[in-house]
């Protein structure tokens, strides 16, 4: 039996919908059809630096505020970052932005610090701009799915 790897959510999920957002990350991760991929998920606050390095890949959730991340997830940056840094290079990871505006400044920042981290893109990043709509969900779903999957077969 292949070792087991492991996929790490790190999300700030502060209101009903971002909450239900998160909770579709999971069930796509968590598919029954996956069989060697334990999902993993830490709030900002509880995430430290070992478990990123333990991980074969990260999803990150943020929401936009004032046209940057969410402070908790900037300090789960400013906590692990140098600990991370000679040790994570390669580390397959996506994200998801619920953006009440368009998102922009909270893709570049995080495109900026995973740059620096020199961390490997491995799905389009879900922005999910604008009123809440319900179609987010099931988005939010198909990407846990993606990254779940894409971690077992090994082609990220």
């Amino acid at each position: 039996m292949p070792k087991q790897k492991t996929l790490l959510i790190i999300a700030h999920a502060p209101s009903v919908n971002t909450k239900r957002m998160l909770d579709a990350i999971l069930k796509g991760a968590s598919n029954s059809d996956i069989d060697n991929v334990c999902v993993k998920y830490k709030p900002p606050l509880e995430t430290n630096a070992d478990e990123i390095k333990a991980a074969q890949a990260v999803i990150i959730g943020t929401t936009e505020n004032l046209g940057y991340m969410a402070g908790l997830i900037k300090d789960v940056f400013d906590r692990c970052y140098y600990d991370c840094l000679d040790t994570t290079q390669g580390l397959p990871f996506t994200f998801y932005i619920r953006a009440g505006h368009d998102g922009t400044g909270t893709r570049r920042a995080l495109e900026s610090i995973t740059t620096g981290l020199r961390w490997r893109l491995t799905q389009e990043p879900l922005m999910c701009r604008g009123e809440f709509d319900e179609a987010f969900i099931a988005q939010c779903e198909e990407l846990g799915l993606a990254m779940a999957a894409s971690l077992e077969i090994g082609i990220i």
